[in-house]
């Protein structure tokens, strides 16, 4: 059953992703649709939902809901596994290894991407078969880096500190970076009028 909530999850993510995709791709091809597509509107869904496949806990199980219904301690404030993952541990390590600056944490995330992950890359601009957007194996990541990381020692009621947020850190900050660099490899397939959009 388990196995089924979390399939379903990623379809429904895939599908919407594919959606938004489709529409762009469409409206830049001069293709006159049945509907008028709001394509401002499918841009920011697109940037939206790839994000969110990134985040493990977006595709986590449902009978938890991706981590809402855990309540953990972060530190010594009460939240859930969800919240520590969408903005606790990035805010965190804003306020204490990057000197309380975005800018900062982000140009470290850079860096990684020219430096310790440019060999990785190439590899996460890739869509097999002449895809544009490969939303399932986004997920699919996900779902591995949830039960590997997220999930691992945060039980319920459980305080997560040091041991957590710096084992954890660098997965987000990875997930990050392929988030977008995704985001930036599916428009530019998806701008270039070559390319073929693959069917959910």
């Amino acid at each position: 059953m388990l196995t089924l909530q979390i399939s379903s999850v990623i379809i429904n993510t895939a599908v919407t992703i594919f959606n938004y995709t489709k529409q762009l791709f469409s409206a830049y091809q001069g293709y006159s649709p049945q509907l008028s597509y709001n394509l401002t509107e499918a841009l920011m869904f697109l940037a939206h939902f790839i994000g969110d496949v990134h985040q493990p806990l977006h595709v986590g199980f449902l009978g938890d809901l991706g981590g809402n219904t855990i309540t953990v301690s972060w530190y010594r404030r009460k939240t859930n596994l969800h919240h520590v993952w969408d903005t606790m541990i990035i805010d965190s390590a804003v306020k204490t290894l990057y000197g309380s600056d975005l800018a900062t944490m982000i140009q470290a995330i850079q860096r990684n991407i020219t430096d310790a992950w440019s060999n990785d890359v190439s590899s996460w601009k890739n869509c097999g078969h002449n895809q544009t957007v490969c939303p399932n194996v986004y997920a699919s990541e996900s779902v591995r880096m949830a039960c590997k990381f997220a999930y691992r020692n945060a039980t319920p009621g459980s305080t997560l500190e040091d041991e957590y947020f710096l084992s954890r850190l660098p997965i987000v900050e990875k997930r990050l970076a392929q988030g977008g660099i995704r985001l930036a490899a599916v428009l530019n397939r998806l701008f270039n009028s070559e390319v073929k959009i693959a069917q959910a």
